[in-house]
């Protein structure tokens, strides 16, 4: 009796797609996949620590976006905005035909792309803070930027900034907090805003259908 081999092509469903993901959106993605029972979705999330390197963002995905081919999914698409790559994502994108996350970077969306750019000149002093940042101020904020062994640097840092903006995702008195004591450690006016998920959802909805 001759069998016939089965590839992972055949393994993945046609309609399955992964979606390589910036691991700062990790639980935000997760809370929208399970609000809206996206089930054909597969996530995959690169380093957190990528955000302190973008130059090295469009190899990372490069390299995800290879794994997923090989591992059957004929779907791909990018949980990344731009974030500090100055093109080189779009262009990677392009040239693999997938598709990516609109906008410059994750603050944008979260605030709405629309109302992004209708804010962006009085936005331009802004330093933000999302739920991700609040909740790892220490591993993800003051030891990067060695703010926890030379607070003398805070001025260098934030000269230009003239208010800390919380664009909150939750509703929830703990982070406001943490949030509030990163502008006050900074030295920075600070200002919350719940947004939500922004317009993360929609996207999400269009780059993987």
């Amino acid at each position: 009796m001759a069998f016939e081999s089965v590839s992972l092509m055949d393994i993945v469903p046609a309609k399955k797609t992964r979606l390589i993901a910036c691991g700062m959106l990790a639980r935000e993605v997760l809370d929208i996949i399970e609000l809206n029972k996206w089930h054909h979705i597969d996530l995959q999330c690169l380093p957190a620590e990528l955000h302190f390197h973008p130059e090295k963002i469009p190899a990372a995905v490069e390299n995800a976006v290879g794994q997923a081919r090989s591992e059957g999914f004929q779907n791909i698409a990018i949980g990344y905005a731009d974030c500090g790559t100055g093109g080189l994502l779009d262009a990677l994108c392009e040239r693999l035909r997938v598709e990516r996350l609109a906008g410059p970077h994750c603050f944008a969306f979260y605030l709405g792309l629309e109302q992004f750019k209708a804010r962006q000149d009085d936005l331009v002093t802004t330093f933000y803070i999302t739920d991700f940042l609040a909740r790892h101020p220490d591993t993800f904020f003051y030891r990067p930027l060695g703010l926890d062994r030379h607070p003398e640097l805070t001025e260098l840092y934030f000269a230009n900034y003239e208010q800390a903006l919380y664009l909150a995702q939750t509703d929830d008195d703990a982070l406001t907090a943490s949030a509030r004591q990163i502008a006050d450690r900074i030295g920075l006016a600070f200002k919350r805003e719940f947004v939500g998920y922004g317009d993360l959802t929609p996207q999400i909805a269009a780059i993987a259908p």
